[in-house]
Protein backbone atom coordinates (compact mmCIF):
# COMPACT_ATOMS: atom_id res chain seq x y z
CA UNK A 1 0.00 0.00 0.00
CA UNK A 2 1.25 3.61 -0.94
CA UNK A 3 1.03 5.25 2.36
CA UNK A 4 0.84 8.71 0.61
CA UNK A 5 -2.67 7.91 -0.40
CA UNK A 6 -4.88 8.67 2.46
CA UNK A 7 -3.31 11.21 3.14
CA UNK A 8 -4.04 13.03 0.00
CA UNK A 9 -7.38 12.29 0.24
CA UNK A 10 -8.08 13.63 3.70
CA UNK A 11 -5.77 16.47 1.80
CA UNK A 12 -8.49 17.06 -0.57
CA UNK A 13 -11.14 16.75 1.79
CA UNK A 14 -9.85 19.15 3.92
CA UNK A 15 -9.60 21.87 1.28
CA UNK A 16 -12.99 21.18 0.29
CA UNK A 17 -14.26 22.26 3.62
CA UNK A 18 -11.25 24.98 3.87
CA UNK A 19 -12.85 26.54 0.46
CA UNK A 20 -16.83 26.45 2.13
CA UNK A 21 -15.37 28.51 4.61
CA UNK A 22 -13.35 30.67 2.64
CA UNK A 23 -13.78 30.70 -0.50
CA UNK A 24 -10.58 30.98 -3.15
CA UNK A 25 -11.28 34.70 -4.65
CA UNK A 26 -11.84 35.93 -1.14
CA UNK A 27 -8.72 33.97 0.20
CA UNK A 28 -6.80 35.89 -2.56
CA UNK A 29 -7.92 39.15 -1.24
CA UNK A 30 -5.51 39.01 1.88
CA UNK A 31 -2.56 38.51 0.26
CA UNK A 32 -0.17 40.45 1.73
CA UNK A 33 0.13 43.56 0.07
CA UNK A 34 3.66 44.41 1.34
CA UNK A 35 6.13 41.51 1.47
CA UNK A 36 9.62 41.29 2.34
CA UNK A 37 10.67 37.93 -0.12
CA UNK A 38 12.84 35.83 1.84
CA UNK A 39 14.34 33.77 -1.00
CA UNK A 40 14.37 30.16 -0.32
CA UNK A 41 16.75 28.72 -3.40
CA UNK A 42 19.42 31.74 -2.29
CA UNK A 43 19.50 30.60 1.08
CA UNK A 44 20.54 27.12 0.16
CA UNK A 45 23.28 28.47 -1.70
CA UNK A 46 25.64 30.15 1.03
CA UNK A 47 28.65 27.96 1.49
CA UNK A 48 28.59 24.45 3.14
CA UNK A 49 25.72 22.13 3.51
CA UNK A 50 22.78 24.28 4.11
CA UNK A 51 20.22 22.96 6.80
CA UNK A 52 16.49 22.90 6.09
CA UNK A 53 15.92 22.24 9.81
CA UNK A 54 12.48 21.58 10.14
CA UNK A 55 9.54 21.91 12.99
CA UNK A 56 7.34 18.64 13.42
CA UNK A 57 5.41 17.38 16.22
CA UNK A 58 4.96 13.79 15.27
CA UNK A 59 5.04 11.22 12.22
CA UNK A 60 3.55 8.45 10.79
CA UNK A 61 7.10 6.34 11.20
CA UNK A 62 8.01 7.51 14.23
CA UNK A 63 4.86 8.56 16.29
CA UNK A 64 5.23 11.46 18.74
CA UNK A 65 8.25 13.66 18.47
CA UNK A 66 7.45 16.79 20.53
CA UNK A 67 3.46 16.67 20.34
CA UNK A 68 3.79 20.08 22.40
CA UNK A 69 6.40 21.89 20.84
CA UNK A 70 6.38 25.87 20.59
CA UNK A 71 6.63 26.15 16.75
CA UNK A 72 8.21 30.02 17.40
CA UNK A 73 10.87 28.75 19.69
CA UNK A 74 11.45 26.04 17.64
CA UNK A 75 12.45 27.41 14.54
CA UNK A 76 14.40 30.62 16.60
CA UNK A 77 16.83 27.74 18.27
CA UNK A 78 16.97 26.73 14.26
CA UNK A 79 17.42 29.94 13.38
CA UNK A 80 20.26 30.60 15.87
CA UNK A 81 22.11 27.63 15.06
CA UNK A 82 22.68 28.08 11.38
CA UNK A 83 19.61 26.74 9.85
CA UNK A 84 19.47 28.16 6.22
CA UNK A 85 15.70 27.80 6.29
CA UNK A 86 12.87 26.44 8.21
CA UNK A 87 10.28 23.73 7.07
CA UNK A 88 7.33 23.56 8.91
CA UNK A 89 4.82 20.99 8.70
CA UNK A 90 1.19 22.32 8.43
CA UNK A 91 -0.52 18.75 8.07
CA UNK A 92 -2.77 17.77 11.43
CA UNK A 93 -3.47 14.72 11.36
CA UNK A 94 -0.52 12.84 10.81
CA UNK A 95 2.26 15.24 11.58
CA UNK A 96 0.44 17.22 14.29
CA UNK A 97 1.16 20.67 12.22
CA UNK A 98 -0.99 23.70 11.85
CA UNK A 99 -1.00 26.60 9.26
CA UNK A 100 -1.13 28.61 11.88
CA UNK A 101 2.49 27.45 12.59
CA UNK A 102 3.94 29.37 9.17
CA UNK A 103 3.23 32.76 10.60
CA UNK A 104 4.41 31.74 14.08
CA UNK A 105 7.57 30.90 12.78
CA UNK A 106 8.20 33.87 10.08
CA UNK A 107 7.42 36.14 12.66
CA UNK A 108 10.05 34.02 15.18
CA UNK A 109 12.97 34.39 12.88
CA UNK A 110 14.15 35.79 9.55
CA UNK A 111 15.23 32.63 7.42
CA UNK A 112 12.80 31.28 4.62
CA UNK A 113 9.90 29.57 5.56
CA UNK A 114 8.76 26.27 3.73
CA UNK A 115 5.21 25.18 3.91
CA UNK A 116 5.98 21.57 3.75
CA UNK A 117 2.76 19.76 3.23
CA UNK A 118 0.84 17.87 0.52
CA UNK A 119 -0.31 20.48 -2.13
CA UNK A 120 -3.30 18.94 -4.00
CA UNK A 121 -5.08 22.23 -4.80
CA UNK A 122 -3.99 25.12 -6.20
CA UNK A 123 -6.07 27.28 -3.14
CA UNK A 124 -3.24 25.42 -0.44
CA UNK A 125 -0.46 27.43 -2.57
CA UNK A 126 -2.55 31.00 -1.94
CA UNK A 127 -3.04 29.72 1.91
CA UNK A 128 0.99 29.13 2.12
CA UNK A 129 1.47 32.65 1.79
CA UNK A 130 -1.13 34.55 3.37
CA UNK A 131 0.02 32.47 6.38
CA UNK A 132 3.41 33.59 5.92
CA UNK A 133 5.44 30.87 3.64
CA UNK A 134 7.75 32.00 1.22
CA UNK A 135 8.52 28.56 -0.09
CA UNK A 136 5.76 25.33 -0.95
CA UNK A 137 6.53 21.64 -0.96
CA UNK A 138 5.22 20.21 -3.95
CA UNK A 139 5.63 16.63 -4.62
CA UNK A 140 5.57 14.96 -7.54
CA UNK A 141 3.75 11.42 -6.57
CA UNK A 142 1.10 14.00 -5.35
CA UNK A 143 0.68 16.03 -8.55
CA UNK A 144 2.12 14.51 -11.03
CA UNK A 145 2.26 15.81 -14.47
CA UNK A 146 0.70 18.57 -13.47
CA UNK A 147 3.47 19.70 -12.20
CA UNK A 148 4.24 22.42 -14.54
CA UNK A 149 0.93 24.48 -13.25
CA UNK A 150 1.84 23.93 -10.17
CA UNK A 151 4.82 25.81 -10.34
CA UNK A 152 3.52 28.53 -12.38
CA UNK A 153 0.78 28.79 -9.85
CA UNK A 154 3.64 28.96 -7.19
CA UNK A 155 5.56 31.45 -8.73
CA UNK A 156 2.83 34.32 -9.86
CA UNK A 157 1.99 33.85 -6.01
CA UNK A 158 5.27 34.84 -4.94
CA UNK A 159 6.79 31.43 -3.85
CA UNK A 160 9.56 29.03 -4.30
CA UNK A 161 8.80 25.33 -4.86
CA UNK A 162 10.81 22.58 -3.63
CA UNK A 163 9.90 19.74 -5.71
CA UNK A 164 10.20 16.03 -4.26
CA UNK A 165 11.18 13.33 -6.30
CA UNK A 166 11.61 9.32 -4.58
CA UNK A 167 12.59 7.48 -8.05
CA UNK A 168 14.02 7.99 -11.73
CA UNK A 169 10.72 8.56 -13.73
CA UNK A 170 9.57 11.29 -10.81
CA UNK A 171 12.61 13.50 -11.04
CA UNK A 172 12.23 13.44 -15.20
CA UNK A 173 8.80 15.38 -14.57
CA UNK A 174 10.75 17.61 -12.66
CA UNK A 175 13.20 18.26 -14.67
CA UNK A 176 10.90 18.42 -17.70
CA UNK A 177 9.07 20.75 -15.61
CA UNK A 178 11.93 22.75 -15.15
CA UNK A 179 11.97 22.90 -11.56
CA UNK A 180 14.80 25.13 -9.71
CA UNK A 181 14.85 23.42 -6.49
CA UNK A 182 14.93 19.55 -6.47
CA UNK A 183 14.62 17.13 -3.48
CA UNK A 184 15.53 13.55 -3.60
CA UNK A 185 13.36 11.89 -0.51
CA UNK A 186 15.41 8.65 1.06
CA UNK A 187 11.85 7.29 1.99
CA UNK A 188 9.71 4.44 0.20
CA UNK A 189 6.28 5.55 0.75
CA UNK A 190 4.73 1.35 0.33
CA UNK A 191 7.06 0.77 3.98
CA UNK A 192 8.47 3.94 5.03
CA UNK A 193 12.01 2.78 4.86
CA UNK A 194 14.40 5.12 4.49
CA UNK A 195 17.51 4.40 2.09
CA UNK A 196 19.98 7.14 1.35
CA UNK A 197 21.58 5.27 -1.55
CA UNK A 198 18.25 6.90 -3.45
CA UNK A 199 19.93 10.14 -2.98
CA UNK A 200 23.22 9.21 -4.02
CA UNK A 201 21.63 7.47 -7.38
CA UNK A 202 19.31 10.58 -7.89
CA UNK A 203 21.35 13.37 -7.24
CA UNK A 204 24.08 13.34 -9.40
CA UNK A 205 21.88 13.59 -12.41
CA UNK A 206 20.29 17.12 -10.95
CA UNK A 207 22.05 19.78 -13.12
CA UNK A 208 24.25 21.57 -11.28
CA UNK A 209 22.39 25.45 -11.74
CA UNK A 210 19.36 23.25 -9.56
CA UNK A 211 19.30 23.40 -6.15
CA UNK A 212 20.07 19.93 -4.52
CA UNK A 213 18.46 18.46 -1.31
CA UNK A 214 18.42 15.37 0.42
CA UNK A 215 15.34 14.52 2.71
CA UNK A 216 14.56 11.85 5.07
CA UNK A 217 17.05 9.59 7.19
CA UNK A 218 19.90 12.04 8.16
CA UNK A 219 20.20 11.49 11.61
CA UNK A 220 23.59 11.98 12.29
CA UNK A 221 26.85 13.76 10.78
CA UNK A 222 28.17 10.81 8.68
CA UNK A 223 24.78 10.96 7.09
CA UNK A 224 25.32 14.55 6.33
CA UNK A 225 28.65 13.63 4.99
CA UNK A 226 27.30 10.99 2.71
CA UNK A 227 24.51 13.52 1.43
CA UNK A 228 27.12 16.24 0.81
CA UNK A 229 29.56 13.91 -1.09
CA UNK A 230 26.62 12.69 -3.35
CA UNK A 231 26.29 16.45 -4.33
CA UNK A 232 24.00 17.84 -2.12
CA UNK A 233 23.26 21.64 -1.97
CA UNK A 234 20.78 20.99 1.45
CA UNK A 235 19.44 18.85 3.64
CA UNK A 236 16.02 18.61 5.02
CA UNK A 237 16.10 17.11 8.79
CA UNK A 238 12.86 16.72 10.85
CA UNK A 239 12.84 13.61 13.07
CA UNK A 240 16.49 13.90 14.48
CA UNK A 241 16.61 17.71 15.19
CA UNK A 242 13.21 17.23 16.96
CA UNK A 243 14.42 14.54 19.12
CA UNK A 244 17.81 15.61 19.93
CA UNK A 245 19.19 16.61 23.41
CA UNK A 246 21.28 19.63 21.85
CA UNK A 247 19.65 20.53 18.26
CA UNK A 248 21.85 23.38 18.00
CA UNK A 249 24.77 21.48 17.65
CA UNK A 250 23.65 18.63 15.81
CA UNK A 251 22.74 21.68 12.54
CA UNK A 252 26.13 22.88 13.02
CA UNK A 253 27.89 19.49 12.51
CA UNK A 254 25.51 19.14 9.60
CA UNK A 255 26.46 22.80 8.14
CA UNK A 256 29.97 22.40 8.64
CA UNK A 257 30.16 18.40 7.30
CA UNK A 258 30.91 19.89 3.13
CA UNK A 259 33.53 22.26 4.39
CA UNK A 260 35.28 19.60 5.80
CA UNK A 261 34.71 17.20 3.14
CA UNK A 262 36.15 19.87 0.76
CA UNK A 263 39.42 20.49 3.21
CA UNK A 264 39.63 16.84 3.06
CA UNK A 265 39.86 17.34 -1.47
CA UNK A 266 42.43 19.47 -1.50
Amino acid sequence: MNRLTPILEARRDAVAAAKKRVSAADLGTRLPTTWTRRDFGVALRFPGLGVIAEVKRRSPSAGNLAAAADAGLTACRYAEAGAAAISVLTEPNHFGGALEDLDTVREAQTTPVLRKDFIVDPYQIIEARVSGADAILLIVAAVGEALSDYLAHASETGLDALVEVHDSAELEIALDAGASIIGVNNRNLADLGVDLSVSERLLPRIPADTVRVAESGIRRRADAERMAAAGADAILVGTSLMTAEDPATLVAAFRDCSQDLQHEAA
